[in-house]
């Protein structure tokens, strides 16, 4: 489906924004966006949320929250991070570090160290299934064939984390998700643990407006996000998924309609779209 050049054109100024916000310090305000696009602050606000699935304010958050990330991840010293990537305080970053990095800062930075995660691998008729949880929510739900390799996946995720076992509740809980699995109807009532840079947290945000039993192609969900550029971008989001049938990447086709392209198999991708059609 191509956009007309209206939708183009729109798409192009939620596009610049985009770049405006990552490239600028300070953020610019929401009167100095709008005024760029040649539009009233209200009605570029909806449009950039519509096309994002963000505010403009929220994305400059998650733009520096993922700069944070980068640092902490490369062993820089917390407080400079947090200053290096355009927070003026560090009390405001912390107001939301914990759904940002899903633990403390510090704990982040030393791949997890001092966080509990509990886990547990179930069997459904897809496979194996890992689910884990950790103070925020729902962190992961993989899919494979080999339980040992879900498990060795999730220890590099957080190297320095303490994995436990789940309990009875955690084993109820992932009861639930594996009947989410096998009858995504039902949905999924609860919490989720979704962190990744900006623009995967974009991509992810779309997915889940995707309706069940529907498809959308990269290329669309590009243009939803309002970076029609940014297929290739949109497809390594997908893979980097970590929450299967959650976010819904295997919604995600080519424009042919190919199902190629799934972190946990395309045969699995095309038993998830059956099951949401039948």
């Amino acid at each position: 489906m191509n956009a007309s050049p209206a939708n183009a054109h729109l798409s192009g100024l939620v596009t610049e924004a985009c770049r405006r916000i990552r490239g600028a310090d300070p953020t610019p305000t929401l009167a100095e966006l709008a005024d760029g696009a040649g539009l009233s602050p209200s009605y570029f606000h909806r449009l950039f949320k519509a096309s994002t699935g963000l505010t403009p304010r929220q994305y400059a958050h998650a733009v520096r929250a993922e700069r944070v990330r980068g640092r902490l991840g490369a062993g820089d010293a917390v407080t400079e991070s947090i200053h290096a990537a355009g927070f003026g305080s560090t009390s405001r970053f912390y107001e939301t570090a914990g759904a940002r990095l899903g633990m403390e800062p510090r704990r982040y930075r030393a791949g997890g160290a001092g966080s509990e995660i509990r886990f547990a691998v179930a069997e459904c008729s897809l496979g194996a299934l890992l689910v884990a949880q950790g103070d925020r929510g729902i962190c992961a739900i993989t899919l494979g064939d080999d339980p040992e390799l879900l498990v060795r996946g999730l220890q590099d995720q957080f190297p320095r984390a303490e994995l436990v076992g789940g309990d009875a509740d955690f084993e109820a809980l992932v009861a639930r998700v594996v009947g989410f699995v096998e009858d995504p109807s039902i949905g999924l009532d609860l919490p989720l643990d979704i962190r990744g840079t900006a623009f995967q947290e974009r991509v992810w945000q779309a997915l889940r407006q995707v309706p069940a039993g529907s498809t959308v192609s990269y290329t669309e969900l590009a243009e939803r996000i309002g970076s029609p550029a940014a297929v290739r971008a949109v497809a390594g989001a997908c893979a980097a998924n970590r929450l299967a049938v959650a976010v819904p990447c295997h919604r995600v086709v080519r424009r042919d309609g190919d199902l190629s392209g799934y972190r946990w198999g395309v045969e699995r991708k095309r038993e998830l779209l059956r099951r949401e059609r039948r």
